[in-house]
C-alpha cells in the first residue's frame, strides 16, 4: 500500500489512530504523510485534507501508531550477518528486523581482520547507496577491533589489536565516513587518542569490551566518550570500592547506556534498576542480534542457540542475542512496570540522538521521516512503514 501511493505521488492520511508523540498520546489522531515520505502534520481533529483525488485515506480505528524503532547495535538475523559482506545479507537483515519493529539501524561489524572489516564496510556503504527493501540503514556501528582482550566476550581474541591512526582512517574512508558509532576500550594503548580521533570526525564513541577503571572512564569522557556498549556486559563490573565501567555508566550523566533487555544478558531486576537510575532518556535498548536470531535452536558455526540463549560452543561466553526490538520493548515494560510511553524513547528518540539523526528520525511529528509501526492492542505488529513506504504487512492486517 505504501509503495503504491508513493509511486502514484499521493499523500496518505491516517485517521482515527492512537498516536504516540513527544507531546503525549493522542487518541483519534490524524497523521498526514506527504509523497516524499515525511510527516506533513499531526492533529487530533479532522484535517480538512481528505480529497480522494489527493490522498489515500487509511482508517485505523482501534489501532496504534508508534514511531519506528532504531537499533544501533545489530549484527544480523534470519541466517544472515553484516560480516557476510554481501548485499543480499544486508537486505535480508533489513527485511527480517523490519517485520519485528525496526525501521532503521546501524549495521554492526565485529572484531576481524582488517580486510574482512573493510569488505563489510564497503558492502554496507554500497547497500546504503542502492537502498534496501526493509529497515533503512543509517550507517555503521564499528564494534572492535580496538578492544580489551580481557573483556572480549565472544569477540575474536586473535584479531583484537591496539588502534593506529592509519587503520582508523582506513575504516573511515572505506565506509565513506558513514561510521556513526564505534565501540572501543579507551584504556588500552592508544585508546584515548582513538577516542579523540573518532570524536573529532563526528563519530559517537562508546566504551565497550573494556576493563577501564571508573577514573579512566571519567578521563575518556573528556576525550569524547558519551556512550557504553551493551551495559553490564563486556566491561569491568561494579564493586563498592571500584565502580568500574558498570558503575560509571550508572552514575555519570554524560554517558548513555545501551541495554540488551532479553532477561539473559541482564537480570530483569537490573534492567529495572538501570531505568530507575538513568531514566529512559539515557538508555538505548538494543538487540545485539546475531545470525541465528529468528532461526530454530541449534548450532551455527562457532555458536550454539538453546531456548533462544546464544553462547559460544565452549559455553564460556554469551555470543549475541536472539532479541528483536519489539520484544525488547515488551520485556522492558514487563521488567520495569513502566508504561509503554515511558520506555518508548529508549528505542526511538535516544538512539536517534546518539547517532545524530534526531532531526529526521525518532518521533512522529511534522518534518520527520514517516517511519512508524501499526500495532494492535496486544502490541502485535500489523505493518511497518519506512519513509511512508510499507516494508512489512502482517496477514492479520486487512
Amino acid at each position: 500500500m505504501g509503495a503504491e501511493y508513493m509511486r502514484n505521488e499521493l499523500y496518505s492520511l491516517w485517521k482515527n489512530a492512537k498516536l504516540y508523540t513527544p507531546q503525549g498520546v493522542i487518541n483519534g489522531a490524524m497523521m498526514l504523510v506527504n509523497p516524499n515520505g515525511t510527516i506533513q502534520s499531526v492533529e487530533q481533529l479532522e484535517l480538512g485534507f481528505t480529497s480522494e483525488n489527493s490522498a489515500q485515506v487509511i482508517n485505523v480505528s482501534g489501532l496504534t501508531l508508534l514511531p519506528g524503532f532504531i537499533d544501533i547495535h545489530v549484527h544480523g538475523g534470519n541466517g544472515f550477518n553484516v560480516m557476510d559482506a554481501d548485499y543480499r545479507s544486508i537486505d535480508e537483515i533489513s527485511r527480517f528486523h523490519a517485520a519485528h519493529g525496526t525501521t532503521s539501524f546501524l549495521a554492526t561489524t565485529e572484531t576481524a581482520s582488517k580486510d574482512a572489516i573493510t569488505e563489510a564496510l564497503t558492502c554496507v556503504t554500497r547497500a546504503m547507496e542502492t537502498g534496501v527493501s526493509g529497515a533503512e540503514i543509517l550507517g555503521v556501528h564499528l564494534e572492535g577491533p580496538f578492544l580489551n582482550a580481557k573483556r572480549r566476550g565472544a569477540q575474536n581474541e586473535k584479531e583484537i589489536r591496539t588502534p593506529s591512526v592509519n587503520e582508523l582512517e582506513h575504516y573511515l574512508e572505506a565506509s565513506k565516513n558513514l561510521i556513526r558509532l564505534v565501540t572501543l576500550a579507551p584504556e588500552i594503548s592508544g585508546g584515548m587518542e582513538a577516542v579523540q580521533n573518532f570524536y573529532s570526525r563526528g563519530v559517537t564513541v562508546s566504551a565497550g569490551h573494556t576493563d577501564a577503571t571508573y577514573e579512566q572512564v571519567v578521563e575518556a569522557i573528556g576525550y569524547g566518550v558519551s556512550h557504553t556498549t551493551h551495559h553490564f556486559n563486556g566491561m569491568s563490573p561494579f564493586h563498592h570500592r571500584d565502580p568500574g565501567v558498570s558503575g560509571a555508566g550508572l552514575m555519570l550523566q554524560e554517558l548513555t547506556t545501551e541495554l540488551i533487555a532479553d532477561g539473559i544478558h541482564v537480570h530483569p531486576a537490573t534492567v529495572k534498576l538501570l531505568f530507575e537510575v538513568k531514566s529512559s532518556r539515557n538508555i538505548c535498548l538494543i538487540t545485539d542480534a546475531v545470525t541465528c536470531c529468528g532461526l530454530p535452536d541449534g548450532e551455527y558455526g562457532k555458536i550454539r542457540m538453546t531456548n533462544g540463549q546464544i553462547y559460544l560452543k565452549d559455553g564460556n561466553s554469551l555470543a549475541g542475542s536472539s532479541l528483536t526490538t519489539m520484544q525488547a520493548l515488551k520485556n522492558a515494560i514487563q521488567f520495569t512496570g513502566c508504561p509503554l510511553e515511558q520506555i518508548l524513547p529508549s528505542l526511538t528518540e535516544v538512539p536517534a540522538r546518539q547517532i545524530g539523526v534526531d532531526h529526521r528520525k525518532g518521533t512522529l511529528e511534522p518534518g520527520k521521516d514517516a517511519d512508524f509501526l501499526v500495532i494492535d492492542e496486544n502490541m502485535h505488529i500489523l505493518a511497518t512503514y519506512v519513509k511512508g513506504i510499507e516494508v512489512y504487512r502482517s496477514p492479520n492486517f486487512n
